[in-house]
């Protein structure tokens, strides 16, 4: 259940990339329910169909743009904020929730897969930013919150595209924080951790395969480390990004937030 009146976000208009992935799905909907106009971004055409169709479900179909594209590519990017401004006005949100695992030990990996974790999880995301930040400038208000990971603030163990990626976007976050609040532009990032998603089950379908044992086993074990007792839903991170777009976090700028169910205290 939102937390957030519906009518909060009335006067919104928000690009959500990634949405066709666990967390961006779950905020396109989230700010649907609360009055936003919302511009849905993935590389999945099915999936942004189906969001859609949810969206209609819920009658709040006509207050949702879905563009497929690949953000790597900068025709794509243009073309997501053209269209979005066509058809809904300004902007004044961004939510880069768009990213990729990738990795390995460092002695393995490869130079093209670091390059690909890299541009997808942070040089496309720095440059779509770039384009919308353009345009909110001219109306000196606007919120971007990013995605980034507990793996943006501590190294994990045969990592380093991932987390390195991840890092990197927490830099800009406090870098570009730094710029934009002089034009009435927020800046801030969510750090979730393990959270309920098709991604984060394939990485734990991964980790228990090279230990042996079960996915389930595995769950069990992650959730044993968390003071929580429980990995993160998708609605807490919505929740999260919500706050952080809404006039509620007005004086939170350049920050990371944690969700971390108690595991990552500083």
């Amino acid at each position: 259940m939102s937390i957030f009146a519906d009518n909060v976000f009335a006067n919104d208009h928000i690009i959500v990339t990634g949405a066709t992935g666990g967390i961006g799905y779950v905020t396109a909907m989230e700010l649907l329910k609360t009055g936003a106009k919302v511009t849905a971004c993935g590389r999945n055409e099915e999936k942004l169909n189906k969001l859609k169709q949810s969206a209609h479900y819920q009658a709040e179909g006509s207050r949702i743009l879905i563009i497929a594209g690949d953000l790597n590519n900068p025709e794509d990017r243009e073309k997501i904020v053209q269209e979005a401004m066509a058809h809904a006005g300004e902007i004044t949100g961004l939510v880069n929730a768009a990213g990729i695992t990738g990795g390995d030990l460092v002695e393995r990996i490869e130079e093209e897969e670091i390059t690909h974790v890299m541009e997808t999880n942070f040089t496309s995301q720095v440059m779509l930013s770039q384009l919308v930040y353009k345009e909110m400038k001219k109306e000196r208000r606007g919120n971007i919150v990013n995605v980034s990971s507990l793996s943006g603030l501590r190294g994990t163990y045969g990592n380093t595209a991932y987390s390195g990626s991840k890092f990197a976007l927490i830099g800009f976050t406090q870098s570009f924080a730094l710029e934009a609040i002089e034009h009435g532009i927020r800046v801030n990032a969510v750090c979730p951790g393990f959270v309920d998603t098709e991604m984060a089950r394939n990485i734990l379908d991964k980790k228990a395969f090279r230990a042996g044992i079960t996915y389930e086993e595995q769950l069990e074990a992650v959730q044993k480390d968390l003071p929580s007792g429980r990995i993160t839903t998708p609605e807490e991170v919505a929740s999260a990004i919500l706050y952080l777009l809404s006039g509620a976090s007005g004086n939170i700028v350049g920050e990371s937030l944690k969700i971390s169910g108690g595991s990552v205290m500083r």
